[in-house]
C-alpha cells in the first residue's frame, strides 16, 4: 500500500516557476514507477512526466518537454516536478501517481494516486 501527498501548487504568473513535491509512504518506494498527471477544467486527465525507480529513466509529454523536470529522492521517498517557463495552459490540478515497477504513461495503469494540488498560471 502506498499513500501519496502532493504539495507545492499555487498561483504564478506566466513565465514563472513552481516545484511540486509528492511524499510517499511505504517501504518499497524505489520499486515504484512514479508519474505526474494533470487535469484541467473540462478536460481529461493527461500524462505529464514519469520516472523509473532508480531515477535514470524519465519520460515527458511533448507539451512540457524542455520546461518541466521530474526527479526523485528514494531516501526521502519523494518525487518532484520542477516546472519552469509556465504557461496559462499549464493551469490544472496536478496529481502524483505510483505504479509497481513497469513503466507507463497511461493513467489507468497506475495503482495509487494523491489528492492533487492546484496550479494556476496567470497571463
Amino acid at each position: 500500500q502506498v499513500q501519496l501527498v502532493e504539495s507545492g501548487g499555487g498561483l504564478v504568473q506566466a513565465g514563472g516557476s513552481l516545484r511540486l513535491s509528492c511524499a510517499a509512504s511505504g517501504r518499497t518506494f524505489s520499486n515504484y514507477y512514479m508519474g505526474w498527471f494533470r487535469q484541467a477544467p473540462g478536460k481529461e486527465r493527461a500524462f505529464v512526466a514519469a520516472i523509473g525507480g532508480s531515477g535514470s529513466s524519465t519520460s515527458y509529454a511533448a507539451s512540457v518537454k524542455g520546461r518541466f523536470t521530474i526527479s526523485r529522492d528514494n531516501i526521502e521517498k519523494t518525487v518532484y516536478l520542477q516546472m519552469n517557463s509556465l504557461k496559462p495552459e499549464d493551469t490544472a490540478v496536478y496529481y502524483c501517481a505510483a505504479r509497481w515497477a513497469v513503466p507507463s504513461t497511461r493513467g489507468v495503469d497506475y495503482d495509487y494516486w494523491g489528492q492533487g494540488t492546484q496550479v494556476t498560471v496567470s497571463s
